[in-house]
């Protein structure tokens, strides 16, 4: 098939070229930036580039978006403008099916754990809100007659991986302990970004009455934060334990240092941090035929032998990527690729 794919020298896209150009198809890949896999140079907010990414193909997946901590005017444009844009084009050139990689920030922060895709969505800042409306578009194209699957994974890790994960990592190569909210004891689901490609691939395989769905995708198999990040600081060898810090003080630090733009630690992240955070796959197995690989311990430890690795290639310097950061938004890189600014967090480093 020709299959045209968005944010392809983004973390997840870069995978799906490689993995989807190996099984034999002709990717298109779409993005900003000229990087290996991206064919078509160009914006998905510009209707005469998805026009010409969409000619032709047999399917759209849709994987483009904003961060976090970018501008909220330019989250909403991204991710609800371009999702509009592209789902536009998708349905002028016929494409035979859609999938949408969504997120399930959609949930906002909910008290009903598993959470099933049934649960409202009912977002809590500009990111998620934004999440929301796009996959609203989504399901009104679907309704309309475009065969769109909607994907909501849980933070995706792997090789490749930077954002706020570098920080753990970076402390731990140094020999520190490391900080969590209250007892860590909470238990916060990831995936891993190779099990999310198993999972797209498994839906563009799947029968359109199968496909037309929403679907969470996350580990089956995870532990407590506390644990995850504990199986990192075990794997650095300097025997450093993570560290429980009192949960009011940290937290109203931490906001006051996000509203001066010291922090890359967003809102919904910390209040997240707190509470159980765990979705239901059971769809997705059941319906699907998809059931995940790897554990969270599994997906943060790949991510972080990567990144040893990374780093030895570079010398030692900070970490793989670590220049590129130097034109982001405020609190972080341009993509999950790049390393997070720590910012004032990195003066806390004295303390573990």
């Amino acid at each position: 098939m020709v299959i045209t794919v968005t944010g392809a020298a983004g973390m997840l896209g870069s995978r799906l070229v490689e993995r989807l150009t190996a099984d034999g198809h002709d990717v298109r890949g779409v993005d900003l930036r000229r990087e290996p896999g991206v064919t078509l140079v160009g914006d998905i907010r510009d209707p005469r580039v998805m026009d010409e990414a969409a000619d032709g193909a047999a399917a759209v997946l849709h994987c483009a978006a904003a961060l976090p901590s970018y501008a909220a005017a330019e989250i909403r444009s991204i991710i609800v403008e371009g999702t509009a844009n592209v789902l536009r084009a998708a349905r002028r050139a016929r494409v035979e099916r859609v999938l949408h990689v969504s997120s399930t920030a959609v949930y906002g922060l909910p008290r009903q754990v598993p959470t099933p895709e049934e649960h409202p969505r009912e977002p809590v800042d500009t990111y998620s809100a934004a999440k929301a409306t796009a996959e609203e578009i989504a399901e009104r194209y679907r309704a309309e007659g475009l065969p769109t699957a909607i994907l909501r994974p849980k933070t995706f890790l792997g090789p490749g991986r930077m954002g706020l994960f570098a920080m753990l990592f970076e402390w731990a190569e140094e020999g520190r302990n490391f900080p969590v909210l209250g007892s860590g004891d909470v238990r916060i689901q990831m995936f891993a970004v190779d099990d999310l490609v198993e999972a797209v691939v498994t839906v563009l395989a799947a029968p359109e009455e199968v496909a037309n769905d929403t679907y969470n995708l996350a580990a089956e198999r995870f532990r407590t934060l506390r644990e995850d990040f504990q199986s990192v600081l075990d794997a650095a060898g300097h025997g450093k334990r993570v560290v429980g810090v009192p949960a009011r003080p940290a937290l109203f630090a931490l906001e006051l240092l996000e509203r001066s733009r010291l922090s890359p630690v967003y809102g919904r992240l910390l209040h997240k941090l707190r509470h159980d955070s765990y979705v239901s796959i059971d769809k997705a197995i059941q319906r699907l035929g998809f059931t995940p690989k790897f554990s969270n311990e599994d997906a943060i430890l790949r991510t972080y032998e990567w990144w040893r690795a990374s780093r030895a290639a570079a010398g030692g310097a900070a970490g793989p990527m670590g220049s590129r950061a130097t034109g982001a938004a405020p609190g972080g890189g341009r993509t999950s690729r790049e390393p997070w600014r720590q910012g004032a967090l990195s003066l806390a480093k004295i303390f573990f």
